[in-house]
């Protein structure tokens, strides 16, 4: 398990307000999941991860609970990125972690479809 960043809690709290703590991890099975299902992700990922999570573009609703969709566009090959973060709740077992699921480059129309179908609950501005 790797620590990513700590989490900012005046931006996530649109996802729930009973988030139990800051601390992100990736297990070391997602990482492998992502290098090896997203080739086109390059070079340090976890750097991509933590910039994704403290400087979010959107974060969407999900049907999950306690789940975000975190948009990210960089503008090295001005490739858009989501992130989907499951977030700790004072529900959830003793040793749970805010966590990230999955993490994978967005095409621009994927992009778009996005911002149009899904709950925007937080947008940098």
């Amino acid at each position: 398990m790797d620590f990513i960043c700590e989490l900012d809690l005046a931006i996530y709290k649109v996802v729930t307000e009973d988030i139990a703590e800051t601390e992100v991890i990736i297990t070391e099975g997602q990482l492998w999941h992502i290098r090896e299902r997203h080739p086109d992700l390059s070079g340090d990922v976890e750097s991509y991860l933590r910039e994704t999570i403290l400087h979010p573009d959107y974060i969407l609703a999900t049907d999950r609970p306690h789940t975000a969709n975190v948009l990210k566009r960089f503008t090295i090959e001005g490739k858009g990125f989501q992130l989907v973060l499951r977030l700790k709740t004072s529900a959830d077992p003793t040793g749970y972690k805010n966590s990230v699921i999955t993490f994978m480059s967005v095409n621009r129309k994927r992009w778009e479809q996005y911002l149009r179908n899904r709950q925007i609950l937080y947008r940098n501005e």
